[in-house]
């Protein structure tokens, strides 16, 4: 995300921090409820694909490939969309690879992460 959202749309919390426990009761969640990504917005929130497909919407990206394929995929239902998501979820290593290497320690993206 960080690597698209050219325009600094978004800010990242972990949800086991306190910022992010906050963000998960404002929302409706449970504090403790770390199972899956979530994208709050003041009035609501947004979790599994429902989440994923918004932030492809606004990223834009290349040629507008994120927005296209999440409109195409918001073509098919919920259920469907969660279990695709949950399948991903559960195998992104094995789908997006490993790496040693965390965000939060690059300068140039620490206002972007909340405390």
């Amino acid at each position: 995300m960080l690597r698209f959202d050219q325009h600094k749309l978004f800010r990242f919390a972990a949800l086991q921090s306190p910022v992010g426990r906050a963000l998960l009761v404002r929302c409706g969640r449970q504090p403790d409820d770390i199972s899956t990504i979530v994208l709050a917005f003041a009035d609501r929130a947004l979790i599994k694909s429902e989440a994923v497909l918004s932030i492809g919407a606004l990223l834009r990206g290349p040629l507008g490939v994120f927005s296209l394929l999440a409109a195409l995929a918001l073509l098919f239902p919920l259920r469907l969309r969660d279990a695709v998501y949950d399948t991903v979820a559960g195998n992104r290593y094995s789908v997006f690879g490993r790496t040693t290497y965390c965000r939060l320690s690059d300068a140039k993206h620490t206002e972007r992460f909340l405390a």
